[in-house]
């Protein structure tokens, strides 16, 4: 097994509460942790810390994780990015997955999934 500790995920959600228990499970991965409120926020983390790999909700005030995922593509990032979301129509999905994500949580999440779901994010 890689050694995830000097991994860095970024997780980006507008609630506290989220972005604290995905901070718990992500952290139990071994991996270190950055936090942003919104799109624009972690728009900047991105270009200061370079983070490994993303966990984005999609609705947040602001930069929304669609319009996170679409400067990201635009400046040539490759970061492995995952949508944590409670939206789970089809069509956001879809327009995630175009826009580059590569995997969708469901929210709540699970910590298992989201372990895995880091895990695979890293490996890529």
């Amino acid at each position: 097994m890689n050694d995830l500790s000097v991994s860095l995920v970024l997780i980006v959600d507008d609630a506290a509460f989220s972005r604290r228990m995905l901070r718990k499970y992500v952290e139990a991965e071994g991996c270190q942790v950055l936090e942003a409120t919104n799109g624009q926020q972690a728009l900047e983390m991105v270009q200061q810390h370079q983070p490994n790999c993303i966990l984005t909700d999609l609705l947040m005030p602001g930069v929304d994780g669609f319009q996170l995922l679409q400067t990201l593509r635009d400046q040539g990032y490759t970061i492995p990015t995952a949508v944590i979301t409670a939206d789970i129509q089809d069509t956001s999905r879809r327009r995630g997955a175009e826009l580059g994500a590569a995997g969708f949580i469901n929210k709540p999440a699970k910590e298992d999934e989201v372990r895995q779901t880091v895990r695979q994010l890293l490996h890529k």
